[in-house]
C-alpha cells in the first residue's frame, strides 16, 4: 500500500498524514522525518525528496492540525438550530469559541502542534487537501455577521478579533499547559462560561 502511494506521487500526503498521527499523541516534538517515513512505509531518503528537513514537515503538519481546528469550528456552527438573525449571530460566535476550547482540551497534541510556530512559516512543499477556513477567518466572519445584523456597532468592530481570540486562546492554553490544567470538569465548564460570556459582553 505504501509503495503504491509513493508511485502515485502521494508521498507528501502520506508523510503529512503520518505526521498528524504522530502529533496527536506526542505533539510537535514527535513530528520527525524518520518516524513519519517509517509510518508511511518509505525510506528516510525518499522523504527528503519532498521535505528538506524536520521543520519543513512540521510546518505542513501544523497547517493540517489548524485545518482540523477550523473544521470543528465549522461543524459546531453548522449544527446550530435556526434562530432569530441576532440570536444566531451570537450563537455562531459562541459555538466557535466553544469548539476552539474543546479542540484544545481534547486534542492536546494537535492543539500544541497547530500553534507550535511552524504553521506561521508555511510548508515549503504544499500538500493538496481540502482544508477548512482558518480559525482567524471564521472569527472575523462571525464578528462581521454581528455587525451585519446590528448586534455589534460598526465602530467597535475594528480589532475585536484580537480581544476575542486572546480570551479564548488564553483560556485554552491555561487549561492545557497552564495552572488550570488540573481543574475538575465542573470548574472547567464554569471557566468556559465565564470567559465566553465576558468576551461577548465586552464586544
Amino acid at each position: 500500500m505504501s509503495n503504491r502511494t509513493y508511485h502515485h506521487g502521494n508521498l507528501p500526503e502520506a508523510l503529512v498524514s503520518a505526521g498528524v498521527e504522530l502529533a496527536r499523541t506526542g505533539g510537535p516534538a514527535a513530528v520527525v522525518l524518520r518516524a513519519a517515513s517509517r509510518a508511511a512505509g518509505v525510506s528516510h531518503n525518499a522523504a527528503y525528496r519532498h521535505y528538506a528537513d524536520r521543520e519543513d514537515l512540521l510546518a505542513a503538519v501544523a497547517a493540517r492540525c489548524m485545518d482540523r481546528l477550523g473544521s470543528l469550528m465549522v461543524a459546531r456552527m453548522e449544527a446550530l438550530p435556526a434562530a432569530d438573525p441576532v440570536d444566531l449571530a451570537w450563537a455562531r460566535l459562541d459555538a466557535i469559541g466553544r469548539a476552539y476550547i474543546e479542540f484544545a482540551t481534547t486534542e492536546h497534541g494537535w492543539f500544541r502542534t497547530a500553534f507550535s510556530g511552524a504553521a506561521a512559516h508555511g510548508a515549503k512543499q504544499p500538500v493538496t487537501h481540502p482544508g477548512a477556513p482558518a480559525p482567524y477567518t471564521l472569527l472575523a466572519d462571525c464578528l462581521d455577521g454581528l455587525v451585519a445584523v446590528g448586534a455589534l456597532p460598526a465602530e467597535r468592530r475594528p480589532g475585536a478579533e484580537y480581544a476575542a481570540w486572546s480570551a479564548v486562546h488564553g483560556l485554552s492554553d491555561l487549561l492545557v499547559d497552564g495552572p488550570l490544567r488540573e481543574l475538575p470538569p465542573q470548574e472547567v465548564a464554569h471557566a468556559v462560561e465565564a470567559v465566553l460570556t465576558t468576551a461577548a459582553r465586552g464586544l
